[in-house]
């Protein structure tokens, strides 16, 4: 049998705590054997599904363990780059919490470290291994839906009332652009292929960072299945709106909608619905855990060679995207 790979996390993170950690223990091929926290009140919660757990009292002691082969870090956004490149340096393969970095050319040293290193280093951008997403790239290139012509998204929840949370705050890189713009704007590239080509925007910020972006414009790709090899896109991402996720594909024969594309399973059931004419067709993914998948693909590239469905040039051109949306924006008021 492979020997499974044994994996640190750097940080006590809720959302590591409640998906990551729980997904590492669960996955084919993966150990969870050590974290990195200076509370280690805070293991608790990681010891109640891994009792095994090794803890250290500081990302380096955990970097510095020769029996941790890859890591897994959910720090604030704004440490991303600096403890990427440290693992790296550490020898050790990475799985970065997206956005992996707030300025795209800050992946190219990224890239520069994986390629002189041999490991391999990614953002975690689970939804890209969920069949849901697999399915309507198929369909989208296959031309089920015709010529594309339009492509929107909608992300939004509210955290209006936890001010101290690190997405409220400019200084950890906060803002709902870098948490999830990240999939309204990555999973329309991931789909079709399509880069954007001219951009608007709108923000409304609060405290420094933006609680509700919209960003409209054209994306242009390789022609197959585009209208010329171009389609408009438009996206609404907030921190101050009720719950909703949704992403349409919508052609001249018809149309593909995910209504659970991000948060499937915790926002809602993963679903797939493809209209054709009168016809409307209607896929289902019920268990399906895209944590668990992202973990056990990554196992694969390190152990096999698989290629990875999220390398770090896709990861630069989600960056690169938003990079586009902040420079076009206008800042507005709501109030």
């Amino acid at each position: 049998m492979t020997k499974p790979i044994r994996w640190g996390i750097l940080g006590a993170a809720k959302f590591a705590r409640d998906h990551m950690a729980p997904a590492i223990h669960a996955a084919r091929g993966a150990e969870l054997a050590a974290l990195a926290t200076s509370d280690p009140a805070k293991a608790d919660g990681f010891k109640a599904f891994a009792p095994g757990l090794a803890v250290h009292a500081s990302y380096d002691a955990l970097l510095a363990d020769a029996s941790i082969e890859a890591v897994y870090i959910p720090l604030p956004n704004h440490l991303h780059v600096e403890w990427t490149l440290k693992a790296l340096a550490a020898g050790k393969h990475v799985l970065t919490e997206k956005p992996i970095c707030l300025k795209a050319d800050e992946i190219s040293q990224i890239i520069t470290a994986r390629d002189a290193s041999g490991l391999l280093a990614a953002e975690a951008y689970m939804i890209v291994h969920h069949p849901q997403w697999q399915r309507a790239r198929a369909l989208v290139q296959s031309g089920a839906i015709g010529t594309l012509s339009h492509v929107d998204g909608v992300f939004t929840y509210d955290n209006r009332t936890d001010p101290g949370n690190i997405r409220n705050k400019p200084e950890t890189g906060g803002g709902g652009i870098y948490d999830i713009g990240v999939y309204t704007y990555g999973s329309a590239r991931f789909v079709t292929g399509a880069e954007p080509e001219a951009f608007q925007a709108r923000i409304r910020q609060e405290n420094g960072v933006d609680v509700w972006a919209q960003a409209t414009g054209i994306m242009a790709g390789p022609g197959k299945g585009f209208a010329g090899g171009r389609f408009t896109y438009s996206a609404i991402t907030s921190m101050r709106l009720h719950n909703r996720q949704e992403m349409t594909f919508h052609g001249d024969k018809g149309l593909i909608r995910l209504t659970a594309p991000f948060n499937a399973n915790v926002f809602a059931e993963a679903q797939l619905e493809l209209r054709q004419g009168m016809s409307v067709t209607t896929e289902r993914w019920p268990g399906v855990n895209q944590y668990v998948l992202q973990v056990q693909n990554f196992g694969d590239s390190i152990r096999n060679g698989t290629p990875y469905a999220c390398p770090l040039e896709f990861t630069h051109g989600t960056a690169a995207m938003i990079d586009k949306v902040f420079a076009a924006a206008e800042v507005i008021s709501l109030a």
